[in-house]
């Protein structure tokens, strides 16, 4: 990594983009600088009460903006760009929530065609409390209310796809995107293959947080203040992102149906488990079978993400990627706590 570069990025409301590619690079940065960012919710802050309908206030396709893109110098296809998560916190002492007609999953959608009604749109607010560390459920048709942990995470993040393409930033692919997996917090660093030039990192999407699955369609949604440490490897693209925290490795498959999403991911665990142990293949299938969680990131979205996990305490030593992860983490500590 170079030297203790900082860089800040607070895009404008006309600045965020709404896709991944197609974006020329907000800002441009070494191989290990520290960002200091800015996200909106993915409504772009138009719901803030439980009167504010998202069909009412907000426009398509003007939903799920993203921080970006960040261009890495020296980023070329094939690369590996690290994103180490130093902070996430929330911006406002409010989050909001809500249902929709036709999305989620739990209701008819315009792929699971029925005749029954859809879904009523209701709206939650959360009251957040970032000194406690609590955000604050009150039921719409009760008195009922509890208090909840808040777990800040992102959404959506990830690169430029390849070939020039553009998605939406509703969608989760193997450039990353809307995978929504309350994995993506605070100490976590997450891989992503490079497809273009520079990388073109986006972020948004936050979570005050979010239950497995995102089963309603939305999460506790929340505009952050979010600090990351962006770093380079040669090489090694994964097919698909990549996660490791303290305690595991981490990959994602998004995709349709479910159990494709799932496939994806258990076969790069497979493989990389492989590769780092030295195993055979059907060793690290082996391995992986009776070790393995598969958390689910979203089952809402246009494609959906499944996480499959290894824990690190597997490895006898051996750290993915020669430790990208613990200097990275060093690096964001010596930062928060000299900032």
């Amino acid at each position: 990594m170079s030297g203790p570069d900082v860089r800040t990025l607070n895009p404008t409301p006309e600045q965020y983009a709404y896709a991944f590619g197609g974006h020329a690079p907000l800002l441009t940065v070494m191989p290990g600088t520290i960002v200091e960012l800015s996200t909106e919710d993915c409504f772009a802050g138009n719901v803030q009460g439980v009167d504010d309908l998202p069909s009412s206030v907000c426009t398509f396709p003007f939903l799920n903006p993203v921080t970006g893109p960040i261009a890495v110098e020296g980023a070329e296809p094939g690369d590996t760009l690290a994103v180490h998560f130093a902070e996430i916190v929330p911006a406002r002492d409010w989050a909001v929530s809500s249902t929709f007609p036709h999305f989620g999953a739990l209701t008819t959608t315009h792929n699971t065609a029925m005749l029954h009604p859809a879904l009523e749109e209701r709206v939650w607010r959360y009251e957040i409390d970032v000194a406690a560390s609590t955000c604050r459920f009150q039921a719409r048709r009760s008195e009922f209310s509890v208090e909840l942990p808040l777990d800040p995470m992102h959404g959506t993040i990830g690169v430029a796809p390849a070939a020039n393409e553009v998605v939406m930033s509703i969608t989760p692919a193997a450039h990353g995107g809307n995978m929504d997996t309350p994995e993506m917090r605070a100490g976590v660093t997450a891989y992503f293959g490079v497809n273009v030039e520079g990388g073109l990192l986006s972020i948004g999407d936050g979570h005050a947080r979010q239950g497995e699955g995102e089963v309603c369609g939305t999460a506790v949604e929340a505009a952050m203040r979010t600090v990351i440490v962006l770093d380079l490897i040669k090489g090694h693209a994964p097919v698909s992102p990549r996660l490791e925290s303290d305690e595991f490795l981490m990959t994602t498959g998004s995709a349709r149906p479910l159990e494709d999403a799932f496939r994806m991911s258990q076969h790069d665990l497979v493989g990389w488990t492989a590769s780092l142990l030295r195993l055979d293949e059907l060793d690290a299938y082996q391995l992986v079978s009776q070790t393995g969680l598969a958390p689910a990131g979203n089952v809402v979205d246009t494609n959906y993400t499944m996480v499959a996990k290894l824990p690190k305490s597997l490895l006898s030593g051996t750290n993915a990627y020669d430790g990208v992860h613990q200097r990275l983490q060093v690096r964001a500590a010596d930062y928060l706590r000299t900032r």
